[in-house]
Order: C-alpha cells, then sequence, then structure tokens
C-alpha cells in the first residue's frame, strides 16, 4: 500500500510502499478517506517524543483517521464491513497517512452523520483533546471562567466551543484577523496577542489551557484564580504523565525535572498545572459524535489536500496560520 513515512528522525517525509497492517482480533482495518494533520505529527517527525514514545523506523505518520470498515478482526462486535467510522489510533499504532490503517475497536467511533468525511477526520485528536482538558481534567462547569490560548488552532476552535457548551465564559488569544472566527465560535473575550498582553487584561480565571508552552504558560499561572488549574498540551511534561506512560525511574526523573520549575510557580500561587497528552478513547469520541450531530460542535477545516500531496500537507502545518485543521483526503 501506499503510506507516507519517515526513515530517519529530523528527515523528510517522503512516499513509500509498505505491507498492510495486521489485523488483530480486535482490530478493525479502515480504508482512510480523510486523515486530520496535526502539530503533533511534525512533533514526532522532529524526534521530540523518541524517548516516551520509542517508534520503529520507517514510521508512518498520521494520527486521525475517518474512513470505511473493509474487514474486521473476529472479535470486533460494535463494527462491521461498509461501516463509516473515525478515530484516533492508540499513541504506540500511530500510521494513518496509508491507504489502510488497523485501529482498536475501543478506540473508534461511528463518524458523524451531519458531516463530511473530511470533516470528520479532522476531528479525533483535536476533539479528545479539549474533551480531555475541559471535562476529564477539568471539570468545567457552569459560570466558570476558561481561556484557551489560540483560539482560531486545530485544539482551540473545538475547545471553544465545547467550552461554552459547558456554560464557561471563554477567553481566547487569536489575532485580530482571526476575532471575527473565534466569537463566532463562542468566545466571549477576544485578547489580540500581537498587540495585547492577556496578563494585563485577564485574571480570576478557573482554567487555562495552554497550547504554547514556555513563557506563556508561566503567564497563564498567574491569570488563574486561587484553586484554578492550568493544563497544558505543549509540555513540560509532569510525573503524572511519566507514572501513566510507564516510563523507566531515570525517565521519570527526568521528565520530573522538566516540569519542577512550572509547578513549583503554581504551587506558590496557589494554583496547579497539569500535563495532558491525549488518549485514544472511543467512547468519548462518541460522546463527542452527539455534539456534532446536534450542531454543538462545528469542526473547522482550514484546507484540504489530497493524499499525494501529503508531504506538502505535513509542511503546511509547520508553517501555521492555517484555521482549524488542516486535512488529506483520499475519497
Amino acid at each position: 500500500m501506499k503510506a507516507f513515512a519517515v526513515t530517519k528522525y529530523k528527515g523528510p517525509v517522503q512516499e513509500i510502499e509498505a505491507p498492510e497492517p495486521a489485523v488483530g482480533p480486535r482490530d478493525v482495518l479502515i480504508r482512510m478517506q480523510a486523515a486530520g494533520v496535526n502539530a503533533l505529527d511534525e512533533k514526532i517527525r522532529a524526534g521530540e517524543f523518541k524517548q516516551i514514545l520509542p517508534y520503529r523506523l520507517p514510521l508512518i505518520l498520521g494520527n486521525d483517521v475517518a474512513g470505511t470498515v473493509v474487514r474486521v478482526g473476529a472479535e470486533v462486535r460494535r463494527f462491521a464491513t461498509g461501516d463509516l467510522v473515525y478515530g484516533r489510533p492508540d499513541a504506540r499504532r500511530i500510521g494513518t497517512f496509508a491507504e489502510v490503517v488497523a485501529v482498536a475497536e475501543a478506540d473508534l467511533a461511528p463518524s458523524p452523520a451531519t458531516v463530511s468525511i473530511e470533516e470528520a477526520g479532522s476531528l479525533p485528536l483535536v476533539a479528545l483533546t479539549a474533551w480531555q482538558a475541559l471535562v476529564e481534567r477539568g471539570g468545567v462547569q457552569p459560570g466558570q471562567k476558561v481561556l484557551i490560548h489560540a483560539g482560531a488552532g486545530g485544539v482551540g476552535a473545538i475547545a471553544i466551543q465545547l467550552a461554552k457548551h459547558l456554560g464557561a465564559t471563554v477567553a481566547t488569544t487569536a489575532s485580530g484577523g482571526n476575532a471575527d472566527f473565534v466569537r463566532e465560535l463562542g468566545a466571549d473575550i477576544v485578547i489580540d496577542y500581537k498587540t495585547e498582553d492577556f496578563e494585563d487584561t485577564l485574571s480570576g480565571f478557573d482554567l487555562v489551557l495552554d497550547s504554547l508552552g514556555g513563557a506563556n504558560l508561566e503567564k497563564s499561572l498567574r491569570i488563574l484564580a486561587p484553586g484554578g488549574k492550568a493544563i497544558g498540551i505543549a509540555g513540560p511534561p509532569d510525573p503524572r504523565f511519566a507514572r501513566e506512560a510507564g516510563l523507566n525511574p531515570v525517565l521519570r526523573l527526568v521528565i520530573a525535572a522538566l516540569s519542577r520549575k512550572v509547578r513549583a510557580q503554581a504551587r506558590k500561587l496557589g494554583v496547579s498545572y497539569e500535563f495532558l497528552f491525549m488518549h485514544a478513547d472511543g467512547a468519548q469520541l462518541g460522546r463527542i459524535t452527539e455534539l456534532v450531530e446536534r450542531g454543538v460542535i462545528r469542526p473547522v477545516v482550514g484546507r484540504v489536500f489530497p493524499f499525494d500531496r501529503t508531504v506538502e500537507a505535513v509542511a503546511s502545518v509547520e508553517q501555521g496560520g492555517i484555521r482549524g485543521k488542516t486535512v488529506i483526503s483520499n475519497p
């Protein structure tokens, strides 16, 4: 089958011929019709996760898929040949930039009936990230104040809509050119990051979803109310992540050191910091499907590339400036 892979870390994305994946008893083989392109794909290519996710090279990239079931394992009960499904494969089994991909049944959900296959393919990773940050970790309640950074991006565009649905007052950072766009998504307060400093304007927030890290994360801690929480998806990773990932003791110590400064700053301010590396979850994705079909969450696709231009699609995400998601289409 045709696929797009990296043969060495920091090397280029290349088209390769690869064998079709094996289908285990609880796996679903999917003909890929759409695959979202994420910043995570570039980070994996660059080797940023090679210590905690030791992939075997060459590695087919891709963390989102929507498509048609072509075969199911002997123990699969929820899906059958011909079903339209979507999902984010387990982090150890990525590889959706390929003509077919095998995904565990537990990581899939029926594709939303009200959107295109490209829109469905844009959703799994970013929608699950938003859900796990705001619902699973953040426990956002009506009346709370939530700041979502980079509101016009892939995660931000979905997180704004979900936070608004949960009843929060939503602030976001975006460029001036995207201000009306993020307001249409549900943002109550828009900070133009090019001309304004959100720390000068915002205070008393219950939750921050930070996708930038560094100084932006440190400032985010200072706009939280006592007891508030900052959830980072750009790092640094924290000890909880190291435990849940089953990393060896040496790596746990290294990761604890990486986040020690920001965790100490949070404690001093009476707030907390958590790192989120989202996990595959078909049940959560099923909840998201319901919200999409009710019109609560609208997928945001900024650009679509044909499958044979996957290399260009990955490069476009690295360059930035796209509203929502870039999607690879293979109808």
